[in-house]
């Protein structure tokens, strides 16, 4: 019975809290559609360095040598692509989450519809220049999106921050592995990739700052609870863990990009280690988070110790701040982040 009224507590709340963003909503959705470029996944796939496969078309078979990209930067473009594939299960989570009326919902839709170019445009680039075996990527896809994608979050906000939090990451991912790949096509689609999951992030992170306006408590400890257990979408990717070790050994994403390239812009930007409207709960998880950022920083330090030692140094240069998002957060004369609704 008690279970059963915090439930229906949880759900007020959240019904709420929907309503209460909606406007806001509706705001950063005009503005990202303002922002967001048209564009085609098929014109930047290189179709002339395309040539049949083995199987019905007796084509050529695919073999590790035809492949013009290193091992590393081969495992990036599998992992990115399969974690794309599971669209279908992230756009179930966020209707779930968001519900598919009012602003809301043309925002998950809108979402879905762009993400849905970059499984195209990366399944067309890796088969057209055979930079992975194909046959294991759809194996690996066939896998990945029959296991799906289930949220685990137990409050608006804590999707809100998740998705921010992952959404920075990916762009990071992707803007990397297109530096690390070496060929200018590449380099280009994952380019243009990385810019979509900027706009997204831009989205979801002008909410989290309108929530946290709302429920300064509840956001922090929130987004503290996310960072500190995130997972990327992806983690359920057969022979993950192998990959990621290989990413992250070649420099494309690692423990110290994520700290600094991620949560601590976060951090300045949502300005959570500076607000002055915390209870008790939130005073709490900001020091949760400080203590977190130690740990990162203390692994980040002792990765490039044993990178410097292999000699080895990342294959893409450091993210300007020009990177960051396309439109600010509008602050109001406390220099906290302000409401854009």
């Amino acid at each position: 019975m008690i279970d059963r009224l915090i439930s229906a507590s949880h759900t007020r709340r959240h019904l709420d809290l929907l309503r209460e963003l909606e406007p806001a909503v509706a705001v950063h959705l005009d503005r990202h559609l303002e922002a967001a470029p048209e564009w085609f996944p098929h014109q930047y796939i290189p179709w002339s360095k395309a040539r049949d496969f083995d199987g019905p078309l007796d084509g050529e078979p695919w073999q590790p040598g035809q492949s013009p990209l290193a091992p590393a930067v081969r495992d990036a473009l599998l992992v990115n692509l399969l974690t794309e594939d599971n669209l279908p299960s992230y756009h179930h989570e966020l209707a779930a989450c968001f519900g598919r009326d009012t602003a809301w919902g043309t925002w998950v839709h809108r979402w879905t519809a762009e993400e849905g170019r970059h499984s195209d445009a990366l399944r067309g680039y890796l088969h057209a220049v055979r930079a992975v075996d194909p046959v294991e990527l759809e194996r690996g896809r066939i896998a990945h999106v029959s296991r799906g994608f289930t949220s685990t979050h137990p409050t608006l906000a804590h999707g809100l921050a998740y998705v921010t939090v992952q959404e920075l990451a990916t762009r990071e991912a992707h803007r990397n592995t297109g530096h690390a790949c070496a060929d200018p096509h590449g380099t280009r689609l994952m380019s243009r990739i990385a810019a979509d999951e900027n706009l997204h992030m831009v989205f979801y992170r002008a909410l989290c700052a309108d929530l946290a306006d709302l429920d300064p408590d509840g956001f922090v400890e929130a987004f503290a609870d996310v960072v500190c257990g995130f997972q990327m979408p992806g983690h359920g990717i057969p022979g993950f863990q192998g990959r990621a070790v290989r990413i992250a050994t070649a420099g494309i994403y690692d423990i110290a990009i994520h700290r600094d390239h991620v949560v601590l812009p976060l951090l300045r930007t949502l300005r959570i280690m500076e607000r002055t409207d915390l209870g008790s709960m939130g005073e709490q998880a900001r020091e949760r988070l400080g203590r977190y950022l130690e740990v990162l920083e203390d692994k980040g330090r002792r990765l490039a110790e044993l990178r410097s030692r292999m000699g080895q140094r990342r294959p893409h240069p450091a993210p300007s701040e020009v990177d960051m998002p396309a439109f600010p957060l509008p602050r109001d004369g406390s220099g906290t982040p302000g409401r854009s609704a």
